[in-house]
């Protein structure tokens, strides 16, 4: 298990280039949805991007916030997110499926307010979980489902490291068919995709799943792309 550097470190690494990395760009202005196209369930409060769902309104199904900053290959991409109720994640190298409806399909790096989920990888409108928290694994050409090749920790103890209702960081990688889940400095997944199914670019997408009320927010989104 590889202990990484706090935000704040790596926010100072970004503005600062350093180690002969690619700069990172903010993805939020901290203050509106500039760069960004959804659904009126979607604001910015408390310099954070909020998406919320209420008991008198709630989602039929999972909508998307979608950045519109174009397609992300291989890169690195970290942020902090906070959620109550319910469960969201972050779509990257996604595809957009129903413009209107601002339904995204794709991988995703999964969190919600249960003790299950965070920081799995999952596939939305796809092949479902391709790893779950603690597992390393890899989808073989002609295999019919993801194979465990290690683990990485065990899921409670991951989960303990996850602050409920409160601010937690997380990063992504995704480095050809290498894709790492990372939260609060603990890897929570790894898998490696050798189909032709996966997808090596795509759009990036912050997920309002659909049920209960449920709110989360996200900010200081910082985007290094790679390749």
């Amino acid at each position: 298990m590889r202990l990484l550097p706090s935000l704040a470190a790596a926010l100072l690494a970004a503005c600062a280039g350093g180690n002969d990395q690619p700069p990172a760009r903010a993805l939020f202005d901290g203050r509106t949805l500039d760069g960004w196209k959804g659904s009126s369930h979607w604001s910015v409060e408390d310099g954070a991007i909020t998406g919320r769902s209420t008991k008198e309104a709630p989602l039929k199904a999972n909508t998307f916030l979608v950045w519109q900053g174009g397609e992300v290959g291989d890169f690195e991409l970290t942020f902090r997110y906070r959620i109550v109720g319910g469960n969201s994640g972050v779509q990257y190298r996604s595809r957009l499926t129903d413009p209107a409806q601002f339904a995204v399909g794709g991988y995703q790096a999964d969190f919600e307010a249960g003790k299950t989920y965070s920081g799995i990888l999952y596939e939305e409108r796809g092949r479902g979980i391709l790893a779950n928290r603690g597992q390393a694994t890899v989808w073989r050409t002609g295999a019919k489902k993801p194979e465990v090749t290690a683990t990485l920790g065990k899921s409670d103890e991951i989960q303990a490291r996850i602050r409920h209702e409160d601010w937690n960081e997380y990063r992504i990688v995704a480095q050809g068919g290498h894709l790492r889940h990372f939260i609060n400095g603990v890897a929570t997944a790894e898998f490696t995709d050798e189909t032709d199914i996966g997808a090596r670019r795509g759009i990036l997408a912050l997920q309002l799943h659909a049920g209960p009320a449920m709110t989360v927010q996200f900010k200081d989104l910082l985007l290094r792309e790679t390749k």
